[in-house]
């Protein structure tokens, strides 16, 4: 047994040393034109500017995938659907916090998704600002009938995120009316940040929110100079009975084992801010267009090419645990999925998430990205729509770039079109459809 497994591991070895020769032809007419083309920049900037935020139950996301569908059939893809997911529909409604002592001042806040609205007169109260849920559990016999606010500073977004998610049930614990958070963000210019959150069952619900960095950490001074603090904060916030969107599924049919499926990409709503530039509409477009490309190349890949946008993966994650559920039957035909969710500034490389044996050979393939500098693999290629499919088994990728300004702009109002550049982006088509075009076409499967 464990012969046959050295042998094994030495043919992948050979294999994967010659996948740089092999497709060095194919690669550089990918690039080539992926760098010089602007048809998929165009598109992202129609997509943004004409739809704008595509919140998951909006009409604004239905029409967008109305329009992606009739351009995906004029493309030349084999197969085009739109596949049925409920989703959930939360309404921001209108909302407004103001700074009533010590000075008065209109604050720039963004509820946050999933929150409940305040009485319609709004809540006034005290505010106790904390930087840390460790902070709170220190002074929690002053938090009862205040709005509690989280100033934590921003370290990583994993770890500071839990204060958006889970801040209203911490504080509600305790007695607070409302909660408010510092906005999950690197930079700001007065720039409140939304996103999701969630309620704990037993503990009452609250008004949930996001305030500027700059207010946040003027509060928190304000507090230590002994001031009195009292905002107002109306909120018309409700959650509405699921309604319908849809997954868009485009095939681009193998040419020998067209049952054998290579996914690439990304997540087609977004928050109601901003016009979901990089968080997620430059991902899907470049996904959209990567496989768009080697049709329009004239390469016909072994295996089938498809091109998934999933929907509410902001609020809800239905999108990918539909696709999952609908397409369970082929599951052991998909031999990767590639997700672009971080942004589509310009790239680095791939992480991966599979057997080792499948990373030689993903490493080998990223020897063909080296001239535009997205050759880095990393471990870790879990994202949050590809994930479902990985915990069934399926090897999978995600895009990784320079994420140095990304939450300068995500989930904000400040997500819009001008903030792509043209070099960067075009840049992440070509290395999307480089890595799904030879993954699709190469003699071996990835190894699981």
């Amino acid at each position: 047994m464990r012969t046959a497994l050295i042998l094994l591991l030495i043919s992948y070895h050979i294999f994967a040393s010659s996948i740089a020769d092999d497709y060095s032809d194919q690669t550089k007419k990918l690039i080539t034109a992926a760098l010089t083309d602007s048809g998929a920049y165009k598109q992202l900037g129609y997509l943004c500017n004409t739809f704008g935020p595509r919140l998951s139950g909006s009409k604004n996301l239905e029409y967008a995938l109305d329009w992606i569908i009739g351009e995906m059939h004029q493309d030349g893809f084999d197969v085009v659907k739109g596949e049925p997911v409920k989703v959930p529909a939360w309404v921001r409604g209108s909302e407004s916090a103001r700074l009533i002592k010590p000075f008065k001042k209109d604050l720039a806040m963004l509820g946050l998704g999933g929150s409940i609205g305040t009485p319609k007169h709004g809540i006034r109260a005290d505010v106790l600002v904390v930087d840390s849920f460790a902070e709170l559990e220190i002074v929690k016999d002053e938090v009862k009938r205040k709005i509690v606010l989280f100033n934590a500073p921003f370290t990583s977004y994993g770890e500071t995120v839990q204060y958006r998610y889970k801040g209203a049930s911490v504080a509600a614990k305790y007695g607070a009316v409302a909660s408010l958070i510092r906005s999950v963000g690197s930079a700001s210019l007065y720039t409140p940040h939304t996103g999701m959150m969630a309620y704990t069952e037993d503990i009452p619900r609250i008004p949930h929110a996001a305030l500027t960095i700059e207010d946040a950490m003027m509060l928190r001074r304000q507090q230590e100079s002994g001031e009195k603090i009292v905002i107002q904060l109306n909120m018309d916030a409700r959650t509405e009975p699921n309604r319908w969107s849809r997954n868009i599924v485009a095939d681009l049919k193998g040419s020998e084992n067209p049952d054998e499926i290579v996914v690439v990409g990304g997540h087609i709503d977004s928050w109601d801010v901003g016009q979901g530039a990089q968080d997620d509409g430059g991902g899907c477009v470049a996904a959209w267009h990567a496989v768009k490309l080697i049709h329009d190349l004239g390469l016909r890949p072994k295996r089938t090419l498809r091109v998934v946008l999933w929907t509410n993966e902001e609020n809800g994650g239905m999108g990918s645990k539909a696709y999952r559920d609908v397409h369970r039957h082929e599951l052991d035909k998909h031999m990767v999925a590639i997700e672009s969710d971080g942004g589509v500034f310009q790239p680095s490389g791939f992480g991966f998430t599979g057997s080792q044996a499948g990373r030689e050979i993903i490493d080998a393939i990223s020897e063909l990205l080296i001239s535009i500098k997205a050759n880095e693999i990393t471990t870790g290629g879990r994202a949050a729509d590809v994930a479902p499919l990985n915990d069934e088994g399926v090897p999978v990728m995600s895009l990784k770039v320079d994420g140095t300004k990304y939450f300068w702009y995500h989930h904000t109002n400040a997500d819009t079109f001008d903030k792509i550049d043209f070099n960067e982006f075009n840049h992440c088509v070509a290395a999307l459809a480089v890595m799904a075009y030879v993954l699709a076409d190469m003699e071996m499967n990835l190894p699981r």
